[in-house]
């Protein structure tokens, strides 16, 4: 729905920038200088010999029989044969077209000579080609000896037109050949009251009005129906319930921006008015289109963070992130372009005449490449993913996010480490978090006067908590009487538990320690100190305390009698019941 929208939105543009004879969309959508139909579309303008006045005009003439036939690519020949230097570069393609139409239309509403009556090699440098009492008509040769139209003659050429334009009719006719700018056909209909004024005619004041009226009932309407088009997908898809309802609400400005540039194209202002709103103008085309640019890609990233939150592998976590600012730097830098290109400044010339500046950037790009490469490494080898817990160097922590320039990893101390990605290249990972199995290595230190039935018992007891803990590993661990100690009988404890991340490794090794703790107790083990006890036996006295245990068990007996006792604490402390990860509260 919304590529419908948006491509209704640009057809309507479309046609009322091709009415007015402006704003080219397409070149817009790609991108491209908008100030001319067809530049994104034409092939350079070819180089003309114009070494003598009659070749001048005749290059002129047949361009614009051209245009009158329909080819619309030519006007740029006809434009080729004016000085134009005395004109803002900003405005230069609309005053050159306008001149250029307008002088057609001169052409065939005065009495010009004909094309052998002007001399071919003048033994002056300036020839005049048509007098009027509003100015002249004047070619002069350039430094490179090309003869164009004088700087003069472009500016006294709207003037000469008014004044010949008082006979209509012929004006109508000389407009079926050649289509005229729709400021010159407007202004041949407006009543003469309103063809003066301060600063602008007042039939302009009136348009400007109207245009502003027009940009701004076109922003809000699409604003507000953009705006619905959004509550209404955040109604039906779960996907974009994080996104704000005027996410595209610089699509209104941009709409109201193209039909302000449009409108200036329409109204014929002078020079200095049309250059002054059309920076603005062209500006704010600029901004509001990196602003829609934006705001699309946190569509995109909204629509697919979404998504990949509901894949299993964690790869999608790393990359759609990326993407996201990969796009974001590719429309920042479209949108320099696009904004410089409209401004008539040339980017590369600019670029080579930064100098030593040009140095400082080589050496900064050193690193620049390092941290793009180091990005490339991670998405290629995945080392780590968003989540994982990792030690790089001396940094420990999660890894919270991945750019094109750096990675951020929260370390446990709940601070936040920038660390440049060319190090990913160089320094060893240690990815905690990829850990199949988390093991806990230790010694059960029991006294010496712990009978061996005892320990054989505990030992599998011990074995049997391990059967019936459900995260821990069953098919690798040992549990053996392993080594006399100083001070200590010592049984060798080594385990795994399978769990997704640390909290629950923390949760099941303290239930699993408890077990043994209340399995010992009641078998009346007692664990040993670092200590040293001095015993003087005596005679006993009274009769000793009865023992479930007695020196002619057998092991079968002892392994039943350890089960019996596991059986009873772990069904007491855990029961049917297996309990699922850690989930924290949001």
């Amino acid at each position: 729905m919304t590529t419908r929208l948006l491509f209704f939105f640009l057809m309507i543009l479309s046609l009322s920038v091709q009415a007015g004879g402006g704003i080219n969309p397409a070149a817009i959508v790609g991108m491209q200088s908008a100030s001319t139909q067809e530049k994104s579309v034409e092939p350079p303008v070819e180089k003309l010999n114009l070494t003598q006045p009659r070749i001048t005009v005749k290059h002129f003439i047949k361009a614009m029989d051209k245009v009158a036939n329909g080819d619309n690519s030519a006007i740029e020949q006809a434009v080729s044969t004016f000085d134009l230097s005395a004109v803002s570069p900003l405005i230069r393609t609309e005053r050159g077209r306008e001149t250029a139409r307008l002088l057609y239309t001169i052409m065939q509403i005065a009495k010009m000579p004909k094309l052998s009556e002007i001399p071919q090699n003048p033994k002056i440098k300036q020839y005049t080609y048509l007098q009027t009492d509003s100015g002249d008509i004047v070619l002069q040769a350039d430094e490179q000896g090309d003869w164009l139209f004088s700087p003069e003659s472009v500016e006294a050429i709207p003037d000469i037109f008014n004044e010949l334009s008082d006979n209509k009719d012929l004006v109508k006719k000389s407009a079926e050949k050649v289509s005229l700018p729709i400021s010159v056909r407007l202004r041949s209909d407006i009543p003469e009251f309103l063809k003066s004024g301060f600063l602008l005619e007042y039939w302009q004041w009136v348009g400007l009005f109207l245009i502003i009226v027009i940009g701004s009932i076109a922003d809000k309407t699409l604003a507000f129906l953009l705006k619905l088009h959004i509550k209404r997908r955040k109604h039906n898809h779960a996907l974009y319930t994080e996104l704000d309802d005027d996410v595209l609400r610089p699509l209104g400005l941009m709409a109201m921006a193209l039909m302000w540039w449009s409108g200036l194209n329409l109204l014929g202002l002078p020079d200095t008015a049309l250059l002054i709103l059309l920076v603005a103008v062209k500006l704010l085309v600029s901004i509001s289109g990196i602003w829609s640019a934006f705001r699309l890609v946190d569509i995109f990233n909204a629509y697919w963070t979404a998504r990949v939150s509901k894949t299993q592998t964690k790869y999608d976590d790393l990359l759609v992130p990326m993407i996201t600012k990969s796009m974001k730097v590719f429309v920042v830098v479209m949108g320099i372009v696009f904004a410089a290109d409209n401004l008539n400044i040339d980017v590369t010339s600019l670029l080579a005449g930064l100098g030593l500046g040009g140095l400082a950037f080589a050496l900064a790009a050193k690193d620049l490449l390092g941290n793009f490469f180091g990005s490339l490494t991670v998405l290629m080898d995945r080392p780590f993913h968003i989540g994982d817990w990792v030690v790089i160097g001396d940094i420990e922590g999660m890894v919270e996010e991945v750019g094109f320039r750096s990675t951020r990893i929260r370390t446990f101390y709940n601070s936040l480490v920038t660390m440049p990605n060319s190090i990913l290249t160089t320094t060893k990972i240690d990815n905690m978090g990829a850990r199949r199995y988390r093991r806990m290595l230790t010694k059960l230190a029991v006294t010496y006067d712990t009978p061996p039935e005892k320990i054989e018992g505990f030992c599998e007891g011990i074995r049997r908590i391990i059967q019936l803990h459900p995260y821990m590993r069953k098919d690798n661990y040992q549990v053996y009487f392993n080594d006399y100690g100083a001070d200590s009988l010592d049984i060798l404890l080594y385990v795994f538990w399978a769990t997704p991340d640390w909290n629950t490794e923390l949760r099941e090794r303290h239930r699993f320690l408890l077990d043994v703790l209340r399995l010992a107790r009641q078998m009346e083990i007692e664990f040993a100190f670092p200590t040293q006890t001095l015993y003087l036996k005596r005679g006993q006295n009274g009769v000793p305390k009865a023992s479930p245990y007695s020196p002619a068990m057998s092991q079968e007996e002892a392994f039943a009698k350890g089960h019996a006792e596991a059986e009873s604490i772990v069904s007491q402390t855990l029961g049917d019941r297996i309990p699922g990860p850690v989930e924290f509260p949001r």
